[in-house]
């Protein structure tokens, strides 16, 4: 049994010889189809174009099989792979550090990047530390994170309530969900 996780499953793809079924529906490097024609067929095109013959899809019937250099296939399969990972926005913790004694800019600032964290569909980790004698007064911090929720009101949700971890008092806030009901409602 092996002690490190795998991050993700390799696929593998049946190439040139490789390929066993009789007929193959055949696709040029462009992903037109060229038809169904038998291995034999298609493993002559290959030869003679210089390519090779990769098993696209094998649980169709024929078998989907594409005329392209498999370095290429395999390259433009990295780069589906990597746009599909990138269109996922959202879904990270961003966190916001402040002190309790803020300046009024600073502040304005802060309240500037969670608005925008939060659109963008991230969680928002406000952290409010506390430096030597701050932590005799710590309503102060949590005056200010009513202050941040009240800001944000539109924008996000928070997780429950402000908790105080070491000398940091923390909340962590949701991005709300825009209900696109109330605009045709008011519309009518």
């Amino acid at each position: 049994m092996s002690s490190f996780k795998t991050s993700s499953p390799r696929k593998f793809y049946k190439i040139n010889q490789y390929i066993t079924a009789p007929t193959i529906r055949l696709l040029d490097d462009m992903s037109k189809q060229i038809g169904i024609v038998s291995i034999n067929e298609a493993r002559q095109q290959a030869q003679e174009s210089g390519l090779d013959l990769v098993e696209v899809n094998g649980n169709a019937v024929p078998p989907v099989v594409k005329l392209i250099s498999f370095s290429k296939f395999k390259y433009q399969e990295s780069k589906k792979l990597k746009a599909e990972k990138k269109g996922i926005k959202g879904g990270d913790l961003k966190e916001i550090q402040m002190t309790p004694f803020i300046g009024q800019g600073d502040y304005e600032t802060r309240i500037k990047k969670s608005k925008e964290f939060l659109t963008a569909g991230n969680k928002v980790k406000l952290s409010v530390k506390f430096q030597g004698r701050q932590m005799n007064h710590q309503e102060f911090g949590h005056n200010l994170i009513t202050k941040f929720k009240t800001d944000l009101q539109d924008f996000a949700s928070p997780e429950g309530e402000a908790k105080l971890i070491g000398k940091r008092l923390m909340l962590t806030f949701t991005p709300v969900k825009k209900s696109g009901g109330t605009k045709n409602e008011e519309t009518k």
